[in-house]
């Protein structure tokens, strides 16, 4: 009775005597190894492309501060940058003055006029 259902399974999961073996499309969209060449291309679209490119934007603006600028950082102080060092900045928020991390500002809300000569 076993043998009987295997191979009625076996005969349907077979192509039928009179039919060709896939070719073309069906060939190349039946093989794994394509789905995960294109899941691979759509992670790097989807997710590394666009935060590489968000890195690149956040460096350029760190290379662009300079004393006088109108900041916020990620935490949400809102001051004016007194100093630019290598890895900090320095800067008035009301009547304090403190130190952050350069990677900690998020945006520059109003470049100053002043140019450094």
């Amino acid at each position: 009775m076993h043998m009987n259902h295997l191979t009625e399974i076996l005969a349907q999961a077979a192509p039928p005597a009179g039919q060709a073996p896939p070719t073309g499309l069906q060939q190349l969209f039946g093989n794994p190894l394509i789905f995960i060449i294109l899941m691979v291309v759509m992670m790097y679209f989807l997710l590394f492309r666009p935060q590489s490119q968000q890195r690149k934007r956040q460096e350029k603006m760190l290379q662009a501060l300079k004393s006088g600028d109108k900041i916020v950082t990620s935490s949400g102080i809102i001051g004016q940058v007194i100093t630019v060092k290598d890895k900090t900045v320095s800067l008035r928020s009301a009547d304090a003055k403190m130190e952050v991390t350069k990677g900690s500002v998020a945006e520059i809300l109003e470049s100053s006029s002043t140019t450094d000569s």
